[in-house]
C-alpha cells in the first residue's frame, strides 16, 4: 500500500534508501549505485528535512507494518520532480516501482502538474531504458552531479545527470 510518509518512518526510510543505493545489501537489486559511489546515500536528517520541506511530499509502500519502498515528489513550479524512487533490493523486479510511477502520475494530476521530471545518473543505461519504457524520454539536458558533497555519496568516477520527463 502506498501512503505518505510521517516523521516516525525516518530511520525506516534511511534504512531503507542505503540497503537499496549502497553496501552490498544493494547488490540483490538492480538499482544497486555500490560500484558508482561510496558512503551513504542520505542520512535521517536529510529525509527529516524532506518531509517537513514544503511543496515536497515523500510515499513509502509498506506490507504488515514494514517500509520496503518510497519516492520522493517535489513540485517545482509547473513540473514535479520525482526523485529517490526506491525499493528493497529483495523486492525488485516485483512491480513495485510501477505503482510508484503510477502514484506520482496521480499526484501530478491531482496537483495540476502537467510534466514530471527526473535526473538518473547517465551511465545508468538499464534504469534509464526502464524509465523510457515507462514513457519518459530524455530532454538531452545534463546537470552536474555533486563531487564533493557527501550526502549524495563519493563518486568513483566522474558522473552526471540526465534529464528524463514525462508529460501526465
Amino acid at each position: 500500500m502506498i501512503t505518505k510518509a510521517q516523521l516516525e518512518d525516518v530511520t525506516a526510510l534511511n534504512k531503507l534508501v542505503n540497503s537499496a543505493y549502497r553496501g552490498e545489501s544493494s547488490k540483490k537489486g538492480w538499482t544497486s549505485e555500490a560500484d558508482l559511489l561510496g558512503g551513504i546515500r542520505t542520512n535521517e536528517e536529510g529525509i527529516n528535512e524532506l518531509i517537513n520541506k514544503p511543496d515536497t511530499t515523500i510515499l513509502k509502500y509498506t506490507e504488515n507494518n514494514e517500509v520496503l519502498g518510497c519516492m520522493m515528489l517535489e513540485k517545482q513550479g509547473n513540473s514535479l520532480y520525482l526523485g529517490m524512487l526506491t525499493v528493497s533490493p529483495d523486492l525488485q523486479g516485483k512491480g513495485i516501482g510501477k505503482e510508484f510511477l503510477a502514484a506520482a502520475e496521480v499526484f501530478a494530476t491531482e496537483n495540476q502538474i502537467e510534466k514530471i521530471v527526473m535526473t538518473v545518473i547517465s551511465i545508468r543505461a538499464e534504469l534509464i531504458a526502464w524509465y523510457e519504457r515507462h514513457g519518459y524520454v530524455k530532454t538531452g539536458e545534463t546537470k552536474p552531479f555533486p563531487m564533493n558533497d557527501p550526502n549524495f555519496g563519493i563518486p568513483k568516477q566522474p558522473l552526471e545527470f540526465i534529464v528524463l520527463d514525462k508529460i501526465v
